[in-house]
């Protein structure tokens, strides 16, 4: 390669940019197949981003994990083609591991798509690509360089288990990953051990399974994988005419088109505690102003601190539910200052915060620190939700939690929530049964984890701010309107006098009817 010393010396530039390289050594605008094209699509350069900004961080060594649910048709194996050869291209001796759901999708699909973008490029001569293989056209590397296309098998799994290429780089490729089976997944999660070795592992698939290790980077793991969800319609060169009379067909919101055009995972099943349905409704309402201005908030916390789950801060302003923080890796305190941050910014009328567990402490702090704010209002309230406690209606729930649920429930049917697939996955995932009473029982955080479902955090948000209690309009606030409302000078001042006057006079009759032990 030694004639190529020029084009070897552009290639090093875009080590660290794929985006940039996509760009610059793919003949777009060119008389061919991509004529018509000035570049990749929107979602694509988003993720080549994605992965030059990790490329170019401080923490570039660790393994970045991507994750991608979509629809039909909209470009994968061309992206994994061009990621491929960016890849291979700007590290010497770099692997590359391919692999799908079926032999026939690797073979007939995915494969010659990464051939062929490899036969594009101004560089299509360093490489030797065969039915297995893509390898360096340098004899002395041709076993060091090299991109590989593999089948998997739940009886041998030393192909994934095996992946290491210390100090270089290493990408692993999943596609239609949801019928990739666990073992595969866990075999390769346990080969990204190496130092100083760039490593990606990137997963696409059409959400086919509600369960499973695909759906679980966008459930209990997705802490660890960056997501995203792409809706067919939004992307150019799909057939917009069949998608719509998909949409026709089968509904917005049947599985079918959640699966096929939104890239959304299939509703859980006929026991889901909140129907797919009813939140689908709530998430594309919108209301007028008018119609939740006028109520009092309910700022509400739902706290966790490390590992998979998240800290969630949002408030419900009648009907209307908004989310404001979704934080992880903080302590109690960090999580109590941002509450008191957000009490300070929207002034609401009750606070709730989950007092089990990490709650405990978050709830001394804001009490403590916000003392004076409270005592200020004695409209405003402070509520520690504990969901283990005895429900509101004992012959129809079996907790206090449950029953918070089923008022949230009720109020989706008029509600709005913000247009968030992962509080839909919140609200509709966790399943419902009966206790030996025959109350309604929600199903256990950790049984959802098993299923490969994360904890619904955001769900949970939303039903605690149903345990508030909220104070109407105090003596003060309703005198504070009136004076507000004043039209002269001469007016506002014969009210002041007659509003202070009346307070004192409250004041005294209070003092007249405090028992004398209250001293």
């Amino acid at each position: 390669m030694s004639a190529d010393s020029d084009l070897i010396a552009e290639m090093r530039e875009y080590s660290r940019d794929p985006l940039g390289f996509v760009l610059g050594f793919f003949p777009w605008h060119q008389a061919g197949e991509l004529e018509d094209y000035s570049g990749p699509h929107a979602w694509q350069a988003d993720i080549f981003n994605l992965i030059g900004e990790h490329l170019r961080g401080e923490n570039w060594a660790s393994p970045l994990r991507i994750a991608v649910s979509s629809g039909r048709g909209i470009g994968k194996s061309a992206w994994i083609a061009m990621l491929s050869h960016w890849a291979m291209s700007t590290c010497d001796d770099c692997r590359v591991l391919v692999t799908a759901n079926t032999e026939p999708q690797l073979s007939t699909k995915t494969w010659p798509e990464i051939c062929k973008w490899f036969r594009r490029s101004r560089n299509a001569h360093w490489w030797i690509p065969t039915a297995t293989k893509i390898c360096s056209a340098d004899k002395r590397h041709a076993d060091t360089w090299r991109i590989d296309r593999e089948t998997w098998s739940e009886n041998n799994v030393e192909a994934f288990r095996g992946l290491h290429n210390s100090g270089k780089r290493m990408v692993v490729i999943f596609d239609e990953a949801a019928g990739i089976p666990t073992p595969i997944w866990e075999a390769t999660q346990g080969s990204l051990t190496d130092e100083k070795t760039e490593m990606l592992w990137i997963a696409f698939s059409n959400p086919s399974q509600p369960t499973g290790s695909f759906r679980e980077c966008f459930g209990r793991f997705k802490h660890r994988w960056v997501t995203r969800q792409i809706d067919s319609r939004n992307v150019p060169g799909t057939n917009k005419e069949e998608i719509a009379g998909w949409v026709k067909d089968y509904g917005e919101d049947s599985d079918y088109v959640r699966i096929n055009v939104k890239g959304e995972f299939p509703r859980t099943g006929s026991n889901q505690f909140i129907g797919a349905d009813l939140v689908s409704e709530a998430r594309y309402r919108v209301l007028r102003p008018d119609e939740y201005e006028s109520q009092w908030k309910v700022l509400v916390c739902d706290p966790a601190r490390f590992g998979e789950d998240r800290t969630v801060i949002g408030y419900r302003q009648g009907p209307k539910f908004v989310i404001l923080d979704k934080l992880r890796g903080m302590d109690s305190v960090q999580v109590a200052r941002r509450f008191i941050q957000r009490m300070k910014e929207h002034d609401p009328r009750t606070c709730v915060i989950d007092g089990d567990g990490l709650g405990g402490p978050i709830c001394d702090i804001v009490r403590d620190e916000m003392k004076g704010w409270f005592a200020a209002n004695p409209a405003r309230r402070f509520t520690e939700f504990h969901g283990g406690i005895a429900p509101t209606d004992a012959n129809a729930y079996f907790n206090y939690r449950v029953s918070m649920w089923g008022r949230m429930r009720d109020w989706l049917k008029v509600g709005q929530i913000p247009d968030d697939p992962e509080l839909e996955m919140d609200l509709t995932g966790p399943t419902y049964g009966h206790s030996n009473k025959n109350q309604l029982q929600l199903e256990k955080k950790e049984d959802m984890k098993k299923r490969g479902l994360a904890s619904p955090d955001l769900g949970d948000t939303l039903a605690m701010s149903f345990c508030a209690i909220v104070a109407g309009k105090t003596q003060l606030e309703r005198d504070t309107e009136k004076l507000a409302a004043a039209g002269s000078i001469t007016e506002r001042s014969l009210l002041q006098f007659k509003l202070t006057h009346e307070r004192d006079a409250r004041e005294r009759q209070a003092e007249e009817r405090r028992p004398a032990h209250w001293e």
